[in-house]
């Protein structure tokens, strides 16, 4: 995405690392491709140091959560591990591969890697052709019209946004803004952390 890649070129351009940029434009890709990419996802990488030539790899995919077992899948009736659902959902690992990136090889300050993708969530975005046809194809309606949080999100006016409309996510400024602001903790232990348990067990 163009966005994504022009905010990882503006924070090199400000004398950020790889790290920096790709944390950067990968922070845009959850705004502008909600259906692809998102905080609530895991995060792989491999990281290159040229002076060195060494190579280090991060595997931040998340863990199943702690409560959840091969009992407690029983007890709902389920025979083997979900495959879709709440139930099939792992601990997003991103923000917390990103702060781990960012320790070792971060150069600018953490908050400023989400000033582009704040911006781009609180004023808005023309939504891309690709974007457009994955948000509108019926098997992602489908999904989104099943739970009325994500409807309200992700189809205003009650359908997908067509290329070129402005999409706001207001909500998901505030998450970034308080991940900007206060760093990986705020997502696994503040009041996002809580609004997902909540979600969870909603729907459990």
């Amino acid at each position: 995405n163009a966005l994504a890649s022009q905010a990882g070129a503006q924070i090199l351009a400000r004398g950020g690392s790889a790290a920096d940029a790709a944390i950067a434009a990968n922070a845009v890709l959850g705004v502008v491709e909600p259906m692809m990419n998102g905080i609530g996802g895991d995060l792989f990488a491999i990281y290159y140091e040229s002076q060195t030539g060494k190579l280090t790899g991060i595997n931040a995919s998340g863990h199943a959560p702690r409560a959840l077992s091969p009992e407690f899948i029983a007890s709902r009736g389920v025979p083997s591990m979900a495959e879709a659902g709440i139930h099939a959902v792992t601990v997003p690992g991103a923000v917390d591969g990103w702060s781990k990136m960012h320790a070792r090889f971060g150069k600018l300050p953490w908050s400023d890697l989400f000033e582009s993708a704040i911006a781009y969530s609180e004023q808005g975005f023309p939504v891309s052709e690709i974007a457009q046809e994955l948000w509108a194809a019926p098997a992602t309606i489908g999904k989104l019209e099943a739970f009325p949080e994500s409807a309200r999100v992700f189809l205003p006016k009650g359908r997908p946004p067509e290329q070129g409309e402005l999409f706001r996510n207001p909500d998901l400024a505030r998450a970034c803004g308080l991940v900007a602001h206060a760093g990986a903790e705020a997502f696994y232990q503040g009041p996002i952390s809580a609004a997902i348990l909540n979600t969870s067990c909603s729907m459990g």
